[in-house]
């Protein structure tokens, strides 16, 4: 990654970069107004998951585009010299359990809780070093790196290794990739496919994706023709979880629609949010307070419209210091979530940041 790169992100079908800054923007409304006004020819970087809180986007000089995905790297080797939960994983459970019981009583469908964990490690790391071996923890090469300073001036930068395209639009074809249901993988083959062919039969999991695909039928159908979303989901695989992901296809009515104003149409979906998701947007808050940038969206935007933008998860903020990050990870709660079971849930999802860093997880994020 160049020092002038302020913008990576690498997929199976290539890598986009942004370099340098023309102007940047922390509210979204307006940079929406900028590209379609022509005053900027692409953008780059973070929506928050509360499009109340900053954004932070930027309009590079050059946008470069790459057939090929980062080859990626192995692990760092970096040792964490501290790490805090928020919340500790009794409190985790317990707010599991009080939202089933708010789910019970009909206030909610599903809500998406999360847990950070704050490191402190032995040694700094750069972003470039980060993204290397994030992009190396995966078979398809996903990762991205956005530098918040360029928008926010906060120095730090937004990593991670996101498996979740929220959207692709190309003229206008749109195309969405969502995960909601997931279980661990295992290094022992036949319980890993026992625990495929289970999750791929899991009623619980099964209605949870549900509600993320309705979501995004209902969503897309506002601006676009042919929405087309399989009945069953499909079972897809990272290094650590296998997921429920249905492809979804649909065509723009008006295809001057850009990639910005559809990821700030789509998202926060249910997969992170919930649903209402008006409600269960008003309980993260309660529950956990600002998420920031973790669970929004990172992605990108070209003149013509045409751009990608990943639901921002398997994630960590990197501070300016190069040795202080946080990182997150959550899980769908619906009506029969097992509170100890979610809590294992992100223990296993905490892992895509953890073993790029070649960090074990302590016992304190148990």
């Amino acid at each position: 990654m160049a020092s002038s790169e302020v913008f990576v992100l690498s997929r199976p079908h290539g890598t986009v970069r942004g370099e340098g800054v023309v102007r940047s923007f922390t509210d979204v409304d307006e940079a929406s107004a900028a590209l379609r006004a022509g005053e900027v020819g692409a953008l780059t970087g973070a929506i928050p998951f509360d499009l109340r809180d900053p954004a932070a986007l930027v309009a590079p000089v050059r946008l470069r585009t790459g057939e090929a995905p980062l080859p990626g790297t192995g692990p760092l080797s970096r040792r964490a010299v501290s790490t805090v939960s928020h919340p500790a994983r009794d409190e985790h459970r317990e707010r599991i359990a009080h939202a089933v019981k708010r789910i019970v009583a009909g206030d909610v469908g599903k809500v998406v809780l999360a847990r950070s964990v704050d490191l402190v490690l032995d040694e700094q790391i750069r972003p470039a070093e980060f993204l290397d071996a994030l992009a190396g923890g995966n078979a398809d090469h996903n990762a991205f790196a956005v530098d918040l300073g360029a928008a926010t001036g906060s120095g730090s930068w937004l990593l991670g290794a996101s498996p979740e395209a929220l959207l692709r639009k190309s003229g206008s074809t749109v195309t969405c990739h969502p995960y909601a249901g997931s279980a661990p993988r295992s290094a022992d083959p036949v319980v890993d496919r026992a625990t495929a062919a289970e999750l791929a039969a899991s009623t619980k999991d099964l209605a949870e994706h549900a509600f993320v695909v309705d979501h995004l039928r209902e969503r897309l159908g506002h601006l676009c023709d042919d929405v087309d979303a399989p009945s069953t989901p499909q079972l897809e695989s990272t290094g650590e979880m296998w997921h429920l992901a249905t492809p979804i296809r649909a065509t723009l009515r008006d295809p001057a629609t850009t990639a910005l104003d559809l990821a700030l149409l789509l998202g926060p979906t249910p997969a992170v949010c919930g649903t209402p998701s008006d409600v269960a947007a008003q309980i993260i808050r309660d529950v956990e307070g600002d998420r920031g940038f973790y669970a929004g969206a990172v992605g990108w935007c070209d003149a013509a419209g045409d751009g990608e933008w990943m639901v921002a998860i398997r994630c960590a903020e990197l501070a300016a210091d190069g040795r202080s990050l946080r990182t997150w990870a959550g899980g769908g709660i619906v009506e029969h979530s097992d509170p100890q079971a979610e809590l294992d849930e992100t223990q296993f999802k905490l892992r895509t940041v953890f073993n790029a860093l070649g960090t074990p997880l302590a016992d304190i994020v148990n």
